[in-house]
């Protein structure tokens, strides 16, 4: 198969690592992958594994952006010289451009829903849904059906995989933590977007606490996000200035989760939680919120600890209690990292994901309804 992904971008994120796994598994089986997108850190990372890239102007997040026009007459004529076979979209905005290409060639149409939509009028009206969609995770599928009104035969549950070669090393830890100069100090950890719904200013909240009892605990945030200047301004609010550290992005997702002893996932609302499943791949204790695909991860007191969400009191005392108790971090980052490795691999995510296409492919025309 000649595949084509969409997407925004090659930047840090739980999509990137996503089509970074697919496409390289697929590469690896005989497919021709390629990947369109305006670009980022990981571009250079997604060449060296043989993957295509298709320069687009794609960094909108608003579907009837001139940019997804623009996209569609450059893609148009690039995948019609590739004779692509299906083209595979992953956010809002490249689904709608993977639906616009999708009926000017005449090939088929495959979207991952990464999370919960708002169910606003313009997907009503202008589903661009395909000729399927995988949802990553049983609670994702259930919010396509219940608040999207997707038909359910449409829809393939694929959960993420992860490569568990890539995870589990630490050996670079004290030279990192040296040159971010954290040396010995506790440390809770989250890499997500910053925005409400991944539920950071409760955890900030919540680190005010610990601090109570850990005085030089810290808490790294990595991400961007409209709610950085909000969190920043909680931050200094509360008087933890010295405490929390923000970065931006980080260009090796594993040397970072290295650093960290725990790492905390406190989402409003979360469709899988691949930075999460990735934590759990490095070995790390975690702590998430009983929300979503969240609780199909996290086992209580087994692969991990669940507080219920915006919970600050109860998110401080995990946190508290994981800092204080050595072995049972130990424990909880071993199962962690075996519970993935049985049950998320790369392969079985690969595997299912090119039987969607093959199913789709022997549709016999096109269908974007």
């Amino acid at each position: 198969m000649r595949i084509l992904f969409i997407a925004n971008h090659l930047n840090v994120g739980g999509i990137t690592s996503y089509l970074f796994t697919l496409a390289g598994g697929l590469k690896q089986k005989g497919h021709d992958v390629y990947v369109a997108s305006s670009g980022g850190d990981w571009k250079d990372k997604f060449i060296a594994a043989g993957i295509g890239h298709i320069h687009v102007p794609l960094r909108t997040k608003n579907e009837a952006s001139l940019n997804i026009i623009f996209s569609f007459l450059k893609l148009k004529k690039e995948a019609k010289k590739l004779n692509i076979d299906l083209i595979h979209s992953n956010s809002r905005t490249t689904q709608v451009l993977g639906n616009l290409l999708s009926r000017a060639l005449a090939v088929r149409h495959i979207f991952t829903c990464h999370g919960f939509f708002k169910p606003k009028l313009s997907r009503k009206l202008f589903p661009c849904w395909g000729e399927g969609v995988i949802a990553i995770s049983n609670e994702v599928k259930e919010h396509l059906i219940t608040d999207l009104g997707l038909d359910e035969k449409k829809i393939s549950v694929i959960n993420n995989g992860i490569d568990p070669a890539g995870f589990g090393d630490f050996s670079a830890r004290d030279n990192l933590r040296k040159d971010l100069g954290i040396n010995d100090a506790p440390l809770a950890g989250i890499i997500a977007r910053l925005s409400d719904v991944k539920g950071h200013i409760y955890l900030i909240r919540a680190m005010q606490q610990v601090i109570k009892t850990f005085p030089n605990a810290l808490l790294l945030i990595i991400g961007e996000g409209n709610m950085r200047d909000t969190l920043v301004t909680e931050v200094d609010k509360l008087g933890i200035k010295d405490n929390v550290l923000f970065i931006p992005e980080a260009r090796g997702t594993e040397d970072i989760l290295a650093v960290m002893d725990i790492f905390v996932m406190p989402s409003l609302q979360e469709g899988l939680g691949l930075a999460l499943m990735e934590a759990m791949a490095q070995g790390l204790p975690v702590i998430g919120s009983k929300v979503g695909g969240i609780k199909t991860l996290i086992q209580n007191e087994i692969t991990g600890l669940l507080v219920e969400p915006a919970e600050v009191d109860e998110l401080s005392r995990a946190i508290t209690r994981l800092f204080k108790d050595d072995q049972l971090r130990h424990d909880l980052g071993v199962n962690a990292r075996k519970f993935i490795i049985d049950n998320f691999s790369k392969t079985k995510m690969v595997e299912a994901t090119e039987k969607v296409y093959e199913e789709c492919l022997s549709v016999s025309s096109p269908n974007n309804q």
